[in-house]
């Protein structure tokens, strides 16, 4: 069945409450997904405090902006070029909040109509460097972007992902001017893939809902609402078209029935719930296991080659355009500076390894702040991408490698946070960020040594596979 497919921009978002979780945490994730060799560094952005007025301006579109004085400090994973623009896309501040910008998405025709995109309004580009430094909350973090949507406009339809100890929220810019957010429930989850998904708006309920200020004058006075009964901002301001129900639709469908595979579902819905509650509590291996996933287990997965009809039906979570994914856990019975952990996955999801980062940390590993658009050996990024190539090649005989690498490390990763969180709870302020950075500096090294050992492992067994191999009969 052929349709005509918009421009994608693609990622798939995961955001969970603090009761959902085993041990309290707050959860946003992502898969990053723009082109299959684009790399992308982490970085952190020192605190400074600015005597003259510091302007932003986007190389993207020409979004102008003034920034406050004072700039927290923060972690980011900017493109390895600022040609097109940062996009800086996630990272967890000095006040302990964490944003994830953007989750693409599309408006329909009636209310883009209405309110059109503003061409040098804010976008994904500058969200994360224009707001993620200047926030003390996750409720101020929504705030403060929506007043700078309804302030310069918006030049694209996206979700943003916030959070902290204790509150998750989900803002979704729709229009030029006008916005909702929900906070996710503290025993609930949602899994979004581009698509407008915030579904009924309760006006009256200003601890979970937050708005433009004349939303609902605006769809009232244009006529928006398709509904006499209530206000669904999914069914107002959102497309339902064939295109959704292949592209977007089915990710969700994934995400959830792995998480509650108690509720029966069809991928193509497009009534499948924002807020979902899972059958268990949830820990990150849950989340790198769902932004890991290509429909492993049912008929839709494109490494199956028994089910040639279906295997390519539906574009799955992890791809091959992954730049890169995060999962940003705050964790509230810890000191500021231990509580948060930036795990990060470079390249392919599936084919790559979440690496914990403290949030304390005042640098990264050099191999993480190099690679460009040519492959070098010297960047974390290509490690990474060099796995993936090389296990596509031959993902039958060498998927069960990577996957008891991956395995490993996440045994490893989990045993060496729990370790350094008692070392560095025991430790002065001062001396904090040092243990915190060298910590963090070497579980880098530590999956760059591992990948590399595969690496090598691979190539090798690899010289047997040409197809100018040629073995002599034992007769002959």
């Amino acid at each position: 069945m052929s349709f005509k497919q918009k421009d994608f921009s693609a990622c798939t978002s995961i955001l969970v409450g603090k009761k959902a979780t085993a041990d309290g945490s707050t959860f946003i994730a992502r898969n990053e997904d723009a082109k299959s060799a684009w790399p992308k560094h982490l970085v952190v952005h020192p605190h400074k405090e600015f005597k003259q007025q510091q302007v932003f301006v986007s190389p993207d579109n020409g979004f102008t902006i003034e920034l406050p004085l004072i700039r927290g400090k923060y972690t980011a994973t900017p493109e390895w070029t600022s040609k097109f623009g940062l996009f800086e896309e996630d990272g967890i501040n000095e006040y302990g909040v964490a944003m994830s910008a953007t989750e693409s998405a599309y408006a329909n025709e009636r209310v883009l109509g209405a309110d059109p995109l503003v061409k040098d309004g804010i976008g994904e580009e500058a969200m994360v460097t224009v707001t993620l430094p200047y926030i003390h909350s996750a409720r101020e973090g929504v705030a403060y972007l929506g007043a700078i949507v309804e302030k310069y406009g918006a030049s694209e339809t996206n979700g943003v992902l916030f959070s902290d100890k204790n509150d998750v929220w989900y803002m979704e810019i729709a229009t030029g001017h006008y916005w909702v957010a929900q906070r996710i429930p503290d025993d609930a989850y949602a899994v979004v893939a581009n698509q407008l998904a915030i579904q009924k708006i309760d006006f009256g309920d200003s601890s979970n809902f937050m708005y433009a200020s004349k939303i609902l004058k605006f769809v009232q006075e244009n006529n928006l609402n398709i509904s006499q009964n209530e206000f669904n901002f999914r069914k107002i301001f959102g497309t339902q078209e064939l295109s959704d129900e292949i592209y977007s639709t089915p990710r969700v469908w994934y995400g959830q029935k792995y998480l509650t595979p108690s509720c029966e579902q069809k991928p193509m819905s497009e009534e499948l719930p924002f807020i979902q509650r899972a059958d268990r509590l949830l820990n990150n291996d849950d989340l790198e296991y769902v932004l890991a996933s290509h429909f492993q287990g049912t008929a839709y997965d494109p490494l199956r080659n028994d089910s040639p009809n279906t295997s390519r039906k539906f574009r799955p979570i992890s791809l091959a355009k992954t730049q890169e994914s995060h999962i940003l856990q705050i964790r509230p019975e810890l000191p500021l500076e231990i509580s948060g952990l930036h795990w990060l996955a470079m390249g392919v999801t599936a084919q790559s390894i979440f690496v914990p980062f403290y949030s304390g940390i005042t640098d990264t590993h050099p191999a993480y702040q190099k690679g460009d658009s040519t492959y070098s050996s010297d960047s974390a990024y290509w490690h990474y991408k060099l796995l993936g190539i090389l296990v596509d090649a031959h993902y039958n005989k060498f998927g069960m490698q990577l996957s008891s690498l991956q395995k490993e490390l996440r045994i490893l990763f989990k045993t060496r946070v729990r370790q350094s969180d008692i070392e560095a709870k025991n430790l002065s302020h001062q001396k904090r960020a040092a243990f915190l950075t060298k910590i963090s500096y070497t579980n880098a090294q530590i999956g760059l040594d591992k990948v590399d050992e595969l690496i090598a492992q691979l190539i090798t067994e690899s010289t047997e596979l040409s197809p100018l191999n040629f073995k002599t009969d034992e007769n002959l």
